[in-house]
């Protein structure tokens, strides 16, 4: 597993129905993606959930280096690319996955700023690693951790060996619990062709 995100912050003024009509017209079409876990169309809105920003961040979990070859190299980064501006690509090697245990919601979560009761969430928690820190046990302590709540959508840990940073993101049904770290997103629109295909637990 591998886990990718890019942030595209935008203007305090910017009209997020932009972002919004962007991904209903457009989320569709990583639906079917082949080596796509699940990619979470993520934004946040400045003065909500404590945002200092506006920011477009969408997450993804690849079930294979390839399908995430395919997309960096392909027309839609290209597309956003085009629109945007390339972004930085923040990658991390999957550590672990946890499904949660309510029946799964419909792909598309709320794209209005009303939440309705299938809405999903979004939580990511980034650390740096003490350098005094055993990875593996950093790593296997941040899997033990894994919420156990009855919202739980997914929660994957992963690794950047690079920085030595860990990174927990989760999915929530409805608002993510007020005692899990990290900032908050909403999620406009959830692909997830290949999310059943990524095995629970630890990834090694």
């Amino acid at each position: 597993m591998h886990a990718m995100q890019y942030e595209i912050t935008l203007p305090a003024d910017y009209d997020l129905g932009i972002i919004r009509k962007r991904v209903a017209d457009k989320g569709h079409l990583l639906d079917a993606h082949p080596g796509l876990g699940l990619k979470a169309y993520l934004v946040r809105e400045r003065g909500r959930d404590g945002s200092p920003v506006n920011q477009y961040a969408p997450f993804y979990l690849w079930r294979t280096a390839e399908g995430m070859n395919s997309f960096l190299w392909g027309p839609g980064f290209r597309g956003l690319s085009a629109d945007f501006g390339r972004p930085a690509v923040r990658h991390w090697l999957g550590a672990g996955l946890a499904h949660g245990a309510v029946p799964d919601a419909p792909a598309t979560s709320t794209s209005t700023s009303t939440a309705t009761s299938t809405s999903i969430t979004a939580t990511r928690h980034i650390v740096r690693l003490p350098e005094s820190d055993d990875p593996a046990e950093a790593v296997e302590r941040a899997l033990a951790e894994s919420p156990a709540h009855p919202a739980l959508h997914t929660a994957a840990v992963a690794v950047d060996p690079s920085r030595w940073e860990l990174v927990r993101f989760a999915l929530w049904y409805g608002p993510a619990p007020d005692d899990v770290p990290g900032i908050r997103y909403q999620v406009l629109h959830l692909s997830r062709p290949e999310l059943d295909r990524l095995p629970g637990g630890r990834h090694w």
